[in-house]
């Protein structure tokens, strides 16, 4: 038989494909899905059935591109919402795959119509069990996307999923989410590869309750909803096509032509960034698009990239729904000077600088961009605490007549941060390069929580 997960990086989403004596279902697939094909294809087997666990958020499902390309049917969960391709799962749908079968569980909690999928052997036994959203390992789904007053109601749905239906599936069964460690549909996802539901049952935190009202006491909490979620949730009812096309080079003065109508979009490294850059540019290193670019870049300008790696970042952001990628700098920031174009830059100090300058009286203003959860760990004292994902809509926050330091863990989130104060107007800006283990100021000591 053929079970094999795909992970797309970055988002950390997994998609599986399952296949036996010629035929395969794919289930939660990605925008790019040329890969699902190209298994299918080796394997001597023709994809029939597409299934989704539920409308996803933090992607670009591609059930509708995989339908155009195999002809395949496709399986949505949420009846409740307007769908506008396929046709809803019902309880209890069996689809066969070869000698072995798969049948539909309906879910809720996640969303109000989650399905779960169980992959049942020629003698029908479970043998795994795919719950997209539901359950993760090492943590569940988020309950908070309707809104903090259905929170309990859907924790409550999410309770009854998991420990009624999930979980008397067997220790043994293999549970096979749709996220992994890194993931924004979960705040605790950790980074075991495989799990089973006997392994969650043990070592999940969350199913460690003694009761119904303490797993809801846990789980419905607000977690952060990144802007591009609700676009997320348009495309994903509409169904959405993936745009086809080779992002092209553009010489500098193309790209300077197009300041005005397009958003630049540097990948390189923070130290690169801040080196030189084009004026008004966003910095986002590539591993952090996944994360960030949701939170600074609209969907309503193309995007012209900066960047080392553009086939990877184009990956990435089309994933995203940012398919309106006009191109990218041909030759990068060495041919942008040779052009005799204008560059920008931002200035940099070490985490000793700073700290030596702290403590011979110097005057700063520190914003630290880390998460709420990194400061609650270790905190400096009298810096101003805004997280790089709230910045956008509390930047009036930060002062524009001071100079402002900006901090992180390493460099990179404060670049984020920079980049996008600049684009803004801000101009006495630095970032602090390097973590927390250099930070011996003696006027703005670290505090530990223990």
């Amino acid at each position: 038989m053929l079970f094999e997960r795909i992970t797309s990086e970055g988002l950390a989403h997994h998609s599986y494909i399952l296949g036996d004596r010629g035929s395969a279902v794919v289930i939660d697939p990605r925008l790019d899905c040329d890969v699902y094909v190209d298994i299918a294809s080796k394997n001597g087997m023709r994809i029939t059935d597409i299934l989704e666990t539920h409308r996803n958020e933090d992607y670009v499902t591609g059930s509708v591109e995989l339908s155009a390309l195999t002809g395949a049917s496709v399986w949505h969960a949420d009846p409740e919402l307007d769908y506008q391709y396929g046709a809803p799962a019902r309880e209890g749908q069996v689809w066969k795959i070869g000698s072995w079968q798969i049948e539909a569980i309906s879910a809720p909690g996640h969303t109000l119509g989650s399905m779960a999928y169980v992959l049942k052997d020629p003698a029908g036994v479970p043998h795994a069990v795919f719950t997209g959203d539901v359950i993760f390992a090492g943590d569940v789904g988020r309950v908070d996307l309707l809104g903090m007053d259905r929170a309990e109601e859907l924790a409550g749905m999410l309770y009854e999923s998991i420990f009624q239906r999930i979980l008397s599936l067997g220790d043994g069964v293999l549970l096979c989410p749709a996220h992994g460690a890194g993931s924004v549909c979960g705040s605790a996802i950790t980074d075991r590869p495989w799990t089973t539901v006997g392994m969650e049952r043990l070592h999940n935190p969350k199913l460690r309750v003694g009761s119904r009202a303490e797993f809801v006491k846990s789980v419905a909490v607000e977690l952060e909803r990144p802007p591009y979620f609700r676009r997320m949730e348009e495309l994903n009812l509409k169904g959405h096509r993936f745009k086809r096309h080779a992002v092209p080079p553009l010489s500098p003065a193309e790209v300077g032509e197009a300041l005005d109508e397009c958003v630049i979009l540097d990948t390189r490294s923070e130290v690169a960034y801040g080196g030189a850059h084009i004026p008004a540019s966003q910095f986002i290193w590539t591993d952090g698009l996944s994360a960030l670019a949701g939170w600074f870049l609209s969907y309503d300008m193309p995007l012209i990239l900066v960047g080392d790696e553009i086939d990877r970042a184009t990956r990435i952001l089309v994933r995203m729904g940012y398919d309106e990628i006009s191109g990218y700098l041909s030759g990068g920031m060495l041919a942008w000077h040779m052009a005799g174009l204008e560059s920008s830059s931002v200035r940099t100090v070490t985490v000793q600088e700073l700290c030596r300058h702290l403590d011979q009286g110097g005057q700063a203003w520190i914003l630290d961009v880390r998460s709420d959860e990194e400061v609650s760990e270790v905190s400096i004292t009298g810096a101003h605490h805004i997280h790089v994902t709230q910045l956008p809509r509390r930047m009036d926050e930060v002062p524009r007549e001071r100079a402002v330091y900006i901090f992180c863990g390493s460099g990179m989130r404060s670049m984020v941060a920079a980049s996008f104060l600049k684009r803004h107007g801000w101009n006495s800006i630095a970032v602090v390069l390097g973590g927390l283990a250099g930070w011996k100021s003696v006027t703005c000591p670290v505090v530990r929580q223990v």
